[in-house]
């Protein structure tokens, strides 16, 4: 094993790093697929351009909301080659393009070296395959990984297959040098401190930068700093930013809001109670396109449903015939768009749409 990685962080561009640590909105791209069930091309350049019109600050493609079992039916490569090349193609702004990553750690090897290959500056590492593992054996499978380019750790709430890890984890994790953010998920405050204090434990605090998962807390996620007070030092550590499967609708309003309250934070002072109350507002949102009456069974088609509403999706369709919306969940999106103009962003796409499915 050799001693640099084959991607090192330090490899990255510096307008890249700079996004990712100043905090961005990273939606987790979904997959298009025509009636047939077959892969849409021109629907998913579109929805990568909408991305970036709308300023995100990078893509997360091959994720959980781009459906893993896209592996399963050849659609791995090409789906990672068009979101680069749409990117590419698109704008010369710096993105930051984040490949995901999972199963054991041969294939989890191979597909970062194909996202490597591809020009992507991360991989964000899915742990779920790592179920009934030992701790030493997953930070066993992280360090090989990180040997081929930068991770971004992924902590999913157990309660959709991610793995319960320990604080003493986390903080072996952020050790790991090429490792520059970790996206936390656990939809839980324990969990999510554990993740804080790791990163602290490691001294890690300058490299690692937090991007918030949790969907029930995306807003107070980042605007509550975490003060940590652990091996005789206190380190306020922040969320700078969000990569998530809720930001991959609405963006250009999500890109707003984050806008908004990274402005609040740096102004310092007291939090108005408006942008608290949007806390709420968003999890309310994030409630039903996420479908959490029904322990998330109807998340995927719950985002399809908004994007093909809006154009940029033909159908809802996923790969799982038998993965599609639940008994009420378009009525409830109907209730959001009613409650919530403010967090759509329908009139931006409509004034775009042809452009980006040119």
């Amino acid at each position: 094993m050799s001693s640099k990685p084959a991607l090192h962080w330090s490899d990255l561009p510096a307008p890249v790093l700079s996004v990712l640590r100043a905090g961005a909105v990273i939606p987790a791209h979904p997959l298009a697929l025509d009636e047939k069930r077959q892969f849409d091309e021109r629907s998913q350049r579109g929805l990568a351009r909408y991305y970036i019109d709308a300023g995100s600050g990078g893509l997360a493609v091959g994720v959980h909301s781009t459906q893993f079992a896209i592996r399963e039916v050849g659609l791995y490569q090409p789906v990672l080659e068009l979101a680069m090349r749409t990117a590419k193609d698109w704008t010369e702004r710096p993105l930051v393009m984040v490949a995901g990553v999972v199963g054991k750690t041969d294939q989890a090897v191979k597909e970062a070296q194909l996202a490597r290959g591809l020009g992507y500056h991360a991989c964000l590492l899915s742990l779920a395959a790592f179920k009934g593992a030992s701790e030493d054996e997953i930070v066993a499978h992280c360090q090989r990984v990180a040997q081929e380019m930068p991770l971004i750790g992924f902590y999913l709430q157990s309660a959709v297959g991610g793995v319960v890890l320990s604080r003493d984890f986390w903080t072996r994790f952020a050790a790991i040098d090429n490792v520059v953010a970790i996206k936390v998920a656990p939809f839980n405050r324990y969990r999510t401190l554990d993740v804080a204090f790791g990163i602290v434990n490691a001294r890690a605090e300058d490299r690692v930068t937090l991007y918030t998962g949790n969907d029930d807390h995306i807003v107070l996620d980042l605007l509550v700093p975490m003060d940590i007070r652990s091996g005789g030092r206190e380190v306020a550590m922040r969320f700078k930013g969000g990569l998530l499967g809720h930001w991959s609708v609405w963006t250009h309003a999500a890109v707003k809001l984050l806008e908004k309250l990274q402005q609040t934070v740096a102004a310092g002072g007291a939090v108005p109670p408006e942008m608290l109350a949007l806390d709420a507002m968003v999890t309310d949102c994030n409630a039903v396109l996420f479908d959490f009456a029904n322990d998330f069974r109807g998340c995927i088609p719950g985002c399809h449903e908004v994007l093909r509403r809006q154009g940029l999706l033909r159908t809802i369709n996923c790969l799982d015939p038998h993965e599609v919306l639940s008994p009420g969940q378009s009525e409830e999106i109907d209730r959001l768009y009613a409650a919530y103009p403010d967090l759509t962003d329908d009139a931006f796409v409509a004034a775009n749409l042809n452009r980006w499915l040119a």
